[in-house]
């Protein structure tokens, strides 16, 4: 695993947008970034489950978060647009996104996947991750030590049968990350890394490995290391790079 403690303050006065926030990476991480002070927007499109992680957060005596529901599948340049207004109106600034949300679905070999089914996993995968980077630039030019974490996956560094849309998309991520590197290297004090998570027990494994026993996974909670890490100072002079929790 990856070996790193954060101090307690790491992300005091930080403003952090989490996409996926209502499970798995996302709620382990919006959860994370709270503990250490951080205050936390929470990004999905399933309102009830962002509120139950608010409320998850307002226990552990977090700082009060904020809820913005929005599908990744459907939304457009006016629904970015929205959230980013939001955003600016009530805080200002982002000091960090971390573009987790996926969506995988069942393993099929790509003869049979349909259109419709391509699109959706480049659209939630691929396609927002481009959109709110471009659309919290600005926002994201405000913070102080401003990073962008991207959750890729072990399918963004080698090929998978049975999963090419996927693989295709999370390729696609890593390759983000390196153009907007190169772009912003010596023009923005933006910083951009990848994350891969790994096998762990969330519901997007379970969906494509259903007879796996989720009990012999790593949970969410046990990879946060790294995303404390690139959220934070002690990872300032990290750019451009991939890492792996569980390396």
């Amino acid at each position: 695993m990856f070996n790193y403690e954060p101090p307690a303050d790491l992300l005091k006065d930080k403003t952090i947008l989490v996409t996926g926030a209502g499970s798995g990476i996302g709620r382990a991480a919006s959860l994370a970034y709270a503990k250490v002070g951080a205050t936390v927007i929470l990004l999905g499109s399933k309102t009830e489950k962002l509120e139950t992680v608010y409320d998850e957060i307002e226990k552990a005596g977090g700082a009060q978060p904020a809820i913005t529901p929005l599908d990744l599948e459907t939304a457009g340049e006016e629904q970015y647009l929205e959230l980013i207004t939001g955003i600016d109106n009530t805080f200002g600034k982002l000091d960090g996104l971390l573009n987790n949300a996926g969506f995988l679905g069942p393993l099929m070999p790509f003869q049979t996947m349909t259109m419709t089914h391509w699109q959706k996993i480049m659209q939630i995968n691929l396609n927002s991750a481009f959109a709110l980077t471009k659309f919290c630039f600005p926002l994201l030019q405000q913070g102080e030590n401003p990073s962008v974490v991207f959750s890729s996956s072990t399918a963004g560094r080698k090929a998978f049968a049975y999963s090419s849309a996927y693989t295709v998309a999370k390729h696609g991520i890593e390759t983000l990350m390196q153009v907007l590197f190169l772009e912003l290297e010596n023009t923005s004090s933006i910083r951009v890394n990848t994350v891969n998570p790994g096998p762990c027990a969330t519901a997007l494994r379970r969906a494509a490995y259903p007879a796996e026993d989720p009990a012999t996974l790593p949970k969410p909670e046990d990879l946060m290391s790294v995303y404390l890490y690139l959220m934070g100072k002690d990872s300032l002079g990290q750019n451009g790079k991939q890492f792996s929790a569980q390396d």
